[in-house]
C-alpha cells in the first residue's frame, strides 16, 4: 500500500492537478490518500473534488478527509505540504503594510519583506509538521511546494536535520517551455541545464540536437521589441543567461527595478499583482465548492504539464527512473553557495529515493547576483531558529528591493509594524518592537 498525505489540502485546484497526475500513472498499487486541513468547509470541499478527479480518471484509491494532522500522517509515505499560514489576510499585510512605506512589490513570496514574514509566520508550523512526521512516520518523504521555497528548506533542514525533505517548483518547466515557445522548437526535443536557488536559478545549458538555442533566442529579442520589455529578457541581455522565474516575480528579487517608475513602465511590472492573484484564488475556490455541493462537473486540470510530486511518488514505488529539479540543503552541490542553504540543482529519482546532482561553480556574475538573495534566506532563518530579533531586520537590510527602496531607518520602522500587524502568526521570540 502507498499512502500519500496532503497538507493544506484546502488548496482545492493544486489538489485536484496533484491528483490527477498521480492517479494517470495507473501503476502505483494500493493507493490510499488522507487529505488534511484546518478548515473544515475547505477540507469537504477537498474530498469532493478528490471523489469527482479518481471517478474522472476510473481509478479508485482510498480517500479519507482528517481536520487533526497526526492522524492524516499515520502510516504516510509521503507527504504533499502547501500550507499557506494566515491564508489571504496575511498576504493583504505583507502587502498594504510596506505600500504604506513606499515599497513595492509584486509577488511577495519569496524574498523581499513579504517573503520574509510569509517565511516566519510558515516556520512554526513547519517546525510542528516535521515534528509529527518524525514521531508518526519517520522514513515519508516531505514533498513541500509551500513558498517562500528556499527559506521553508533550509528552515526544516536547520530544526529536523533527518528529515527527508525536499522543495518542488514547475518553474524552470515553464520557464523551458517558454523560451522553446519562442524559438519554435520542441520541448521534447531539447535538452537543459539549471542551478542556482528557487525562483532565481540559471538556465546554464539549452540545446537542441547538440546546438545551442542561445544564439536563435537572441535572433528572436532584436526582433522583437515587446519581447525587450520583460524583466527576465532585460536580464538575459545583461547577464547572458536566463533566468528561470517569470518577470512578475524576478523584478522584486533585484535593486534596479522597483523603485523606479520609468523602469516599471518600461518592463510593464504589474506592482501588487499578487494581490489581484490571491483574490482570483479566493473566488475560484467559491466556485469550485459551489459545483462539489452541487454535484457539477469540476473540470480537468487546464495544462499538461505533471508536477514533481506525482513523478517522485510513481520513481520511488516503481522503480522508474526520471530527472527532475529539487530544492535541497546545498551540502556542495553548487560551489560558493553556502552549505547549510538550499541550492535548486538536477535530481535523479529512482527506487532508491531523490539523488541531486552536483553542478560546480555557477558563472561569477550570477552567483553574484544570488549572493542577496541568499543572504536574506539565511538571515531569516537564523532569526527564527535563534530567535533573535535584529537579524529580521537585517534580512530586510540585505534584500536587494527593499535596501534599493527604503532607508535603513524606514526598513527598520517598516520591519516593527510587520511585526505588529502579524502578531501572534510569528514566533514569539520575534514579535518585539526594537529600535537600532
Amino acid at each position: 500500500m502507498t499512502t500519500i498525505t496532503f497538507l493544506g489540502a484546502g488548496s482545492v485546484v493544486f489538489t485536484r492537478d496533484l491528483l490527477a497526475d498521480l492517479l494517470a500513472f495507473g501503476d502505483i498499487p494500493d493507493l490510499t490518500i488522507r487529505l488534511h486541513d484546518i478548515d473544515a468547509d475547505r477540507l469537504a470541499t477537498a474530498e469532493g473534488i478528490a471523489r469527482s478527479t479518481a471517478d474522472h480518471q476510473g481509478a479508485a484509491p482510498v480517500i479519507t478527509s482528517h481536520l487533526d494532522r497526526r492522524q492524516a500522517l499515520e502510516g504516510a509515505d509521503f507527504v504533499i505540504n502547501s500550507i499557506q499560514v494566515g491564508g489571504y489576510p496575511a498576504t493583504e499585510v505583507d502587502f498594504e503594510v510596506p505600500a504604506r512605506f513606499g515599497l513595492r512589490q509584486t509577488i511577495g513570496d519569496t524574498v523581499g519583506i513579504g517573503g520574509i514574514f510569509r517565511a516566519l509566520r510558515t516556520f512554526p508550523v513547519l517546525a510542528a509538521i516535521a515534528q509529527d512526521m518524525l514521531e508518526i512516520c519517520p522514513d515519508a518523504w516531505l514533498l513541500n511546494y509551500t513558498n517562500p521555497m528556499a527559506m521553508n528548506v533550509a528552515y526544516l533542514h536547520a530544526v529536523a536535520p533527518q528529515l527527508k525533505v525536499v522543495g518542488l517548483c514547475h518553474s524552470v518547466y515553464w520557464t523551458v517551455r517558454g523560451l522553446c515557445d519562442i524559438v519554435g522548437v520542441s520541448f521534447d526535443e531539447v535538452s537543459y541545464l539549471s542551478a542556482g536557488v528557487n525562483h532565481q536559478a540559471w538556465i546554464l545549458r539549452w540545446e537542441h540536437e547538440g546546438v545551442d538555442l542561445y544564439p536563435r533566442l537572441d535572433e528572436r529579442i532584436a526582433a522583437d521589441p515587446e519581447l525587450r520589455r520583460r524583466v527576465r529578457v532585460d536580464m538575459y541581455r545583461r547577464l547572458g543567461y536566463f533566468p528561470t522565474e517569470s518577470s512578475e516575480h524576478s523584478a522584486e528579487y533585484l535593486p534596479w527595478y522597483m523603485h523606479s517608475d520609468s523602469e516599471i513602465e518600461r518592463l510593464r511590472i504589474p506592482v501588487g499583482d499578487y494581490l489581484g492573484i490571491s483574490r482570483e484564488n479566493v473566488a475560484e475556490y467559491e466556485e469550485t465548492r459551489r459545483k462539489v455541493q452541487a454535484g457539477e462537473d469540476i473540470g480537468e486540470r487546464e495544462h499538461d504539464a505533471q508536477e514533481y510530486a506525482p513523478q517522485i511518488i510513481h520513481s520511488i514505488v516503481t522503480g522508474t527512473p526520471r530527472t527532475i529539479v529539487a530544492n535541497v540543503p546545498n551540502a556542495g552541490l553548487i560551489d560558493g553557495l553556502p552549505e547549510t542553504f538550499t541550492a535548486e540543482v538536477p535530481a535523479v529519482v529512482d527506487a532508491d529515493g531523490i539523488h541531486p546532482q552536483a553542478v560546480g561553480a555557477l558563472p561569477l556574475q550570477l552567483s553574484a547576483l544570488n549572493a542577496a538573495y541568499v543572504g536574506t534566506g539565511m538571515l531569516t532563518v537564523a532569526a527564527a531558529v535563534r530567535g533573535e530579533p535584529r537579524l529580521l531586520r537585517q534580512a530586510a537590510m540585505i534584500d536587494a528591493n527593499t535596501s534599493a527602496s527604503l532607508t535603513v531607518e524606514q526598513i527598520w520602522d517598516l520591519c516593527n509594524a510587520m511585526v505588529e500587524a502579524h502578531g501572534d502568526l510569528l514566533p514569539p521570540a520575534l514579535r518585539v518592537q526594537i529600535s537600532a
